[in-house]
């Protein structure tokens, strides 16, 4: 298990985690951040009165974070950077991602869907830094590999080892930041996890192929996701996720209610699906061979956020059939004018992630260029409840200012158009 197995660090970087410990718990408690956890309450609610940004810094993380980073040992060298990470925002950019007045520690759990092991060949330069990756899939024939669909998952959790991961952080700092257990959305990306076994291509040809061997593929896998869930569910590793939660795509899962008492069950919280994998089929196709697995899945949440980088319009006659959607991904490839008519006056966010290119490319902001870009989207979703995440930026040619002004920009937007 990794990093979760040891819980080592040495006096000295205890010592730094304990100041980074000190620092996040006073810019949590910071006025400027409480202001910002009622706007997100409010926004998530349908309530916002203005749309609420966030940049996220993990893809870029070698520029901004690694720089600032001083542990060595992998447990130490972690913590250190989710203190970093909790807080970096609010310190350096100034959009509206808060700080935890907690540090968040979640289950460990397990889930390999049939039990199948997907291998991961990794390429680096001569540093070592990662320059691509591909999966080396075990699946070259759905109908001769149809058994290999019938295993069960592995399927586990590992209690012992997530109370001694808390217990360590709570004797490094917990007399400073409190350590919580808590849990970020459940997460579902079937297409995924079939691209993983077979590749694109195969899977392409699948449908086409085998058809009804496809259909029952999906039905075996939607099957499993949801006795892994229900696992989680029936020996209480379901947390409520209602504040400073991940909702993965950059958001949070900020619910203006009262936690619920009891045991948690899947229909309390948050949960996360996409299909970035199906943009080469048609809506048809889509609604045929994909959508009966994920409606199986996505109906099992308190409340769904849907899509990443996929055209989310393309399939909006699928989606919009959850009756617990909530948030809805609007991709640089989605149609901004449909979705916003579709979306408009309805309790259902509008989850906007601009094009990466204005800050990932080139050393130079194009100001105008990203103004135009953003005030099109503040426009056109007039009557949405509007999210800005921006995502998939994976350098900003060590220029803080750039991220900083990129922020100030879409600000000035919002208060001239919105």
């Amino acid at each position: 298990m990794g990093i979760f197995s040891t819980f080592v660090c040495t006096p000295k970087e205890k010592t730094r985690l304990r100041e980074l410990a000190k620092k996040q718990a006073e810019l949590a408690n910071s006025p400027k951040n409480l202001e910002r956890v009622e706007l997100w309450k409010r926004h998530n609610s349908f309530k916002g009165e203005r749309p609420v940004i966030h940049i996220e810094v993990g893809t870029f993380r070698k520029e901004i974070i690694d720089p600032m980073m001083q542990c060595t040992l992998p447990f130490a060298r972690m913590v250190e950077y989710n203190l970093l990470q909790n807080f970096v925002n609010f310190e350096l950019f100034d959009d509206d991602r808060v700080v935890p007045p907690y540090y968040m520690v979640n289950y460990l759990t397990e889930f390999e869907l049939f039990g199948i092991n997907v291998k991961e060949s990794i390429l680096t330069d001569e540093n070592g830094t990662e320059l691509g990756h591909k999966f080396n899939h075990p699946i070259s024939d759905i109908h001769d590999d149809f058994d290999k669909f019938m295993q069960d998952s592995k399927i586990a959790v590992h209690k012992r080892t997530t109370m001694l991961h808390k217990k360590a952080l709570e004797d490094i700092f917990g007399d400073i930041l409190p350590v919580k257990l808590t849990m970020n959305s459940l997460y579902a990306v079937p297409t995924q996890q079939v691209v993983h076994f077979m590749g694109m291509e195969n899977m392409l040809f699948a449908m086409y192929d085998y058809p009804d061997e496809f259909k029952k593929m999906m039905d075996r896998i939607a099957e499993e996701y949801i006795k892994y869930f229900k696992f989680l569910e029936n020996n209480d590793c379901l947390l409520q996720n209602h504040e400073f939660e991940g909702l993965a795509q950059g958001s949070m899962c900020f619910w203006d209610e009262e936690p619920k008492q009891g045991r948690i069950l899947t229909t309390d919280v948050w949960g996360f699906m996409d299909s970035q994998e199906t943009v080469g089929i048609s809506p048809d196709m889509f609604e045929e061979f994909i959508f009966p697995c994920y409606e199986k899945i996505g109906k099992l949440f308190g409340r769904l956020s849907y899509g990443c980088c996929e055209p989310t319009s393309a399939v909006w006659d699928c989606i919009k059939r959850f009756d617990n959607l909530k948030k809805i991904s609007i991709s640089p490839w989605c149609d901004e004018e449909f979705m916003a008519d579709q979306l408009r006056g309805k309790d259902i966010i509008y989850h906007r992630k601009p094009s990466p290119n204005f800050l990932g490319v080139g050393e130079t902001l194009d100001e105008d260029g990203f103004r135009e870009h953003i005030e099109k989207t503040l426009k056109t979703a007039q009557g949405c409840h509007l999210e800005i995440t921006q995502r998939d930026v994976y350098t900003v040619n060590n220029d803080l200012k750039k991220v900083q002004r990129y922020v100030e920009i879409i600000r000035e937007s919002i208060e001239k158009c919105w």
